[in-house]
């Protein structure tokens, strides 16, 4: 089947269209990226997701009104995608859509209770013709789970090694490790949890010391420029969420804007230099990696295959290949998928799974109370097709 995969992550940079080849079933599942773009948002439009998840400036009007803007450039963007990649919508099976997460809600003793991504299938569904699967999280939270990192359950199934461990590392907005055991070994559980804030206090940091002419750290330029101030680090590193046990999921509303510009008031009350804030930062994301490995990693780790925007940032990689020395940091072109179009296509893959009703999750992963199908359909133009392509006329 071609399934188009779309991400949108909590850095709101852009949306990543992937096309997808995926056949077969868990067991013997073929999953190939047949092409992939990403379609930037501008200025404006990032500011009012962006600013859709601050709790302090969020209304509900913006919010039902960025729904339905975001699903139209969603459609824009896959209408684009396809003409430029000589495919029809008629080839399209089913779009996985992520959607955009606005808030993630983490109870005290670390149970998640809601969670929302929006981003109306409907329109999508109406300007492609092609059926959606959305809203991947909720079922799973409905279970007990976390609902999240979702990319897990995917790396279990395509990412485990023959006979070692493997940490399979998104470094996004937020950072997220699965623990792959080997196939050798039929005795152990994956584990998979967000390791805390990747990308998001970072590029807060770098988009206001430079005026909004940069929102992220281009190779790390200005991280190389600055010192790391060990004593801050040190205390940011006190954050009760690395200490508490998984499964755990956080977001922007614990480490987003607002906690990275009390951050930054903090750091110049401390007389750091804006480099200097910026070096302590990433050096922040390596470090609370690395922690979350040795506190919870269930054996020793061969392989780390790193995903996300920070796999860009040359000054964040060194810093972890130094924290983790005993492991291999790879990319996940190393290992043959795309980095850039990984977690589109993970949204490929359980939207495929989903319209095939099984499951997209496994309890060790989220919390969960037991494995769930997730997701909500919504029909195109294409339904009644794809149902008896799956199904047959019975």
């Amino acid at each position: 089947m071609l399934v188009l995969g779309l991400m949108s992550g909590t850095s709101a940079d852009g949306v990543d269209v992937a096309l997808c080849e995926i056949n077969g079933s868990p067991a013997d599942m073929t999953a190939n990226i047949i092409a992939g773009k990403t379609y930037d948002y501008d200025r404006q439009m990032r500011h009012r997701i962006l600013d859709s998840c601050d709790i302090q400036k969020s209304r509900v009007d913006d919010i039902a009104q960025l729904s339905f803007d975001l699903a139209e450039v969603f459609a824009e963007s896959i209408n684009d995608f396809l003409k430029s990649s000589g495919y029809t919508a008629e080839q399209i099976d089913i779009i996985g859509s992520h959607g955009q997460t606005l808030w993630h809600n983490v109870l005290p003793d670390g149970r998640v209770n809601a969670s929302l991504q929006i981003v109306e299938a409907s329109v999508i569904a109406e300007r492609t013709g092609i059926t959606v699967v959305s809203n991947l999280r909720a079922r799973d939270i409905a279970a007990s789970g976390q609902g999240a990192p979702l990319t897990s359950y995917i790396d279990w199934l395509l990412l485990r090694h023959p006979t070692h461990w493997r940490a399979i590392q998104n470094i996004g907005g937020m950072g997220n490790v699965s623990f792959l055991p080997p196939l050798n070994d039929s005795a152990s559980t994956p584990i998979s949890f967000d390791t805390g804030p990747g990308n998001a206090l970072l590029d807060v940091a770098v988009e206001q010391f430079t005026g909004g002419t940069q929102t992220y750290d281009k190779d790390g330029s200005l991280a190389k420029q600055g010192r790391i101030d060990e004593e801050w680090l040190h205390d940011l590193l006190q954050h009760p969420y690395y200490q508490r046990d998984y499964p755990k999921t956080t977001g922007r509303e614990m480490f987003g804007t607002d906690a990275a510009q009390k951050l930054i008031a903090e750091a110049e009350e401390r007389g750091l230099h804006q480099t200097e804030i910026i070096a302590t930062l990433t050096a922040l994301t390596a470090t609370n990696i690395a922690d979350a490995y040795q506190r919870f990693a269930p054996a020793t780790i061969a392989e780390v295959i790193i995903g996300g925007g920070g796999r860009h940032n040359p000054v964040m990689i060194n810093m972890l290949k130094e924290l983790v020395p005993s492991a291999k940091i790879l990319a996940h072109e190393d290992i043959g998928i795309d980095s850039d179009f990984k977690e589109a296509l993970v949204f490929a893959i359980l939207a495929y799974e989903t319209i095939h009703n099984r499951v997209g999750t496994l309890p060790s992963l989220t919390g969960a109370s037991h494995a769930t199908v997730l997701g909500q359909v919504t029909p195109g133009d294409n339904y009644s097709q794809l149902m008896k392509h799956i199904w047959g006329d019975g």
